[in-house]
């Protein structure tokens, strides 16, 4: 698989908003399903947001009606919109291509991006 390539992140205060981008340019996009992860200092990675091959989405309570994730197959590339940003959306932010979507769940494959990190100030 053609490793993914995260951009977009950044500093920005609490309440606002970036966009992250992941791009797999020579891949086989439009079949892949695909999430965004997220890890913050001496914590697990968690799923943040998860999008099927058909377009279905899954998110985390925690950024639930504050993210959206989309795709662009034209593009080869995912896409997470954040706003209303929080100081605990601080962390390291990882694409992750070619999973699985089973139950309405994203199943992350070993594919993974280098990550953007995402630092939300007071």
């Amino acid at each position: 698989q053609v490793q993914p390539v995260e951009s977009g992140g950044g500093l920005v205060q609490a309440g606002g908003s970036l966009r992250l981008s992941c791009a797999a340019p020579g891949s086989i996009f439009n079949i892949y399903s695909m999430g965004w992860y997220r890890q913050a200092p001496g914590k697990q990675r968690e799923l943040v947001a998860g999008i099927s091959s058909g377009g279905r989405t899954k998110y985390a309570d925690s950024v639930k009606g504050r993210f959206t994730i989309s795709r662009d197959n034209a593009k080869k590339t995912m896409y997470l919109e954040m706003n209303s940003l929080k100081l605990e959306d601080t962390a390291v932010y990882y694409c992750n291509t070619g999973g699985s979507w089973y139950s309405g769940n994203y199943y992350p494959s070993n594919n993974w991006g280098q990550g953007t990190q995402v630092t939300v100030s007071s």
